[in-house]
């Protein structure tokens, strides 16, 4: 599949905020980085991770070892595994019902530590895409950036359909106050399962059946209201979506958009660059 970036070769740098930054997988905006098409901002509380962070990716992208929240004290929870450590006590009697799940959530100590609210952070502006994973805080987080959010086009978040967490807000809390804040829900990204205990499927302790315990959220700025959008807004949100999210068809309605206030033809060279593709099930209705 083709970038969008060669449609905008204008050294527009695309803003992007990871909270909770680890390196644990190869980020979705990784093309974005490595063509120099985008600045990241990032946010990893674990002090060495980091530096590994500053290390590997240089200027300019900034990295920071912050906790975010609601800028009061909180008490984190350190776990056995870096990675599922949260500002949320871990629900063990809840845990210990699933497959290998307490074993990776068990709570080691207990640390007070600062929190910072994002939209008191002055080295944060004009952020257009959000990728989030922090075990159980992402509404904490929205609920102190209503100036970040009044910017950004386009959210990953991961969520939670039960209480892995004690007392932590759920995906219906975290639509429920995106969608008040002039986003739409787009889609899934992946869903995290487990089989209650002590049933396993294909001797998989990871393997699920049909209950569904976490997954990552999409949400995108409201396509009923692009035309509140700028041209250069369009430009980034359309590269986001086709590059990150392989969301061709909402692209197109960007792109569209577009050429409505710019008087340029890029939804057409799109759908002819879609239709070139061998194997392509793109097409369009007439009209």
């Amino acid at each position: 599949m083709f970038s969008l970036l060669e449609f905008f070769p204008e050294p527009d740098l695309i803003t992007v905020l990871d909270i909770g930054a680890a390196l644990s997988e190869q980020p979705v905006y990784e093309n974005l980085l490595t063509s120099g098409r985008a600045r990241l901002i990032g946010f990893e509380p674990d002090q060495a991770e980091c530096k590994t962070l500053a290390a590997t990716y240089g200027e300019p992208h900034r990295f920071f070892p912050y906790f975010i929240g609601d800028g009061k004290p909180a008490c984190f929870h350190e776990t056995n595994w870096v990675l599922t450590g949260s500002l949320y006590e871990p629900n063990t009697p809840l845990l210990e019902k699933f497959q290998n799940l307490a074993e990776l959530v068990t709570p080691v100590a207990k640390h007070t530590v600062a929190t910072r609210r994002l939209d008191d952070i002055a080295e944060i502006d004009d952020v257009d895409f959000i990728k989030i994973d922090v075990q159980g805080a992402e509404l904490d987080i929205f609920r102190n950036a209503e100036r970040i959010l009044g910017e950004c086009l386009l959210i990953q978040t991961e969520v939670e359909f039960v209480e892995l967490y004690k007392q932590q807000p759920l995906f219906a809390d975290i639509d429920q106050h995106l969608r008040s804040r002039g986003f739409q829900f787009h889609t899934f990204q992946g869903f995290g399962a487990r089989p209650f205990k002590p049933s396993l499927r294909d001797k998989n302790p990871n393997q699920g059946f049909r209950q569904l315990l976490w997954a990552d959220a999409v949400y995108v700025r409201d396509w009923m209201l692009l035309d509140r959008l700028p041209p250069s807004k369009l430009c980034r949100l359309a590269i986001l979506l086709h590059d990150i999210m392989q969301s061709y068809d909402l692209c197109l309605v960007v792109l569209k958009a577009l050429d409505h206030r710019s008087a340029t033809r890029h939804a057409d060279m799109y759908v002819e660059k879609l239709q070139q593709i061998p194997g392509n099930t793109f097409s369009v209705t007439p009209g």
